[in-house]
């Protein structure tokens, strides 16, 4: 007797508008100190895209598409790529608040240029806002694992096929809770630069120049109130200039 034949279970993709939460349908009751509602509804459509992407390619029985558009790396990609727009825009608008409260207290231009994000600076401001995605990570890890094993799965491997529906489940709910977290970091970094901000509002110009410019003056002119008051002898050649 021949080896039963295998049939393949046919993926099914769930619905993840609905693990999304916040994603979606935010509650947040205070606005940002940034808007983020482009970005944060640009994630969420992309991954409702990549979702029908893998929708489509299941229909055609197209296994290894349908996978690839909802794998590891796509979610990962889509997560980066967030965080990375979330960060310049955070990047760019403390330094337009630098430069207009300079501006405004009137400091020269090579100074507050000075104090503007360096490079470093905002990579690392890029790392502390995608810092709380340690479980969204962890459950990418569970889903290429299952994955992996539904990719040969038959239909009846139906225990397979329900853990990797559930762990698409999971990494959306866990993309929703990376997202918030990048919401609550955020409100952070506005905290963490606030001194410096304050320090540029309150910045003025040192009076070291003026007074290296005044001091001279202003001892020559007491030195010459004193000699013509009579207090102190006039050297020769100034006895001679006012005819003493």
């Amino acid at each position: 007797m021949g080896a039963p034949v295998k049939i393949p279970m046919p993926l099914r993709i769930p619905e993840l508008g609905s693990a999304l939460g916040r994603l979606i349908v935010p509650r947040r009751l205070e606005p940002l100190w940034i808007p983020l509602d482009d970005i944060r509804e640009e994630l969420a459509t992309r991954i409702m895209e990549q979702g029908g992407e893998a929708r489509q390619a299941a229909e055609h029985d197209d296994r290894e598409r349908a996978l690839d558009a909802l794998s590891r790396r796509a979610w990962l990609s889509v997560w980066e790529r967030a965080v990375r727009k979330v960060a310049e825009r955070a990047a760019q608008t403390l330094e337009d608040m630098m430069v207009r409260r300079a501006q405004s207290v009137r400091m020269p231009r090579r100074e507050w240029r000075r104090r503007l994000l360096s490079q470093g600076e905002q990579r690392a401001i890029a790392a502390r806002l995608g810092s709380g995605a340690e479980r969204f990570v962890s459950a990418l890890d569970t889903l290429d694992e299952a994955a992996h094993r539904v990719r040969d799965a038959s239909v009846l491997d139906k225990d397979i096929h329900s853990e990797w529906q559930e762990s698409l489940r999971t990494a959306a709910r866990r993309l929703e809770a990376a997202w918030l977290t990048l919401e609550d970091e955020l409100t952070r970094e506005a905290q963490r630069w606030a001194p410096e901000l304050s320090a540029i509002e309150h910045w003025r110009p040192s009076l070291w120049p003026v007074i290296a410019l005044v001091t001279p003056v202003a001892l020559g002119l007491v030195w010459l109130g004193l000699v013509l008051g009579g207090y102190v002898a006039a050297p020769a050649w100034l006895a001679g200039w006012l005819g003493f």
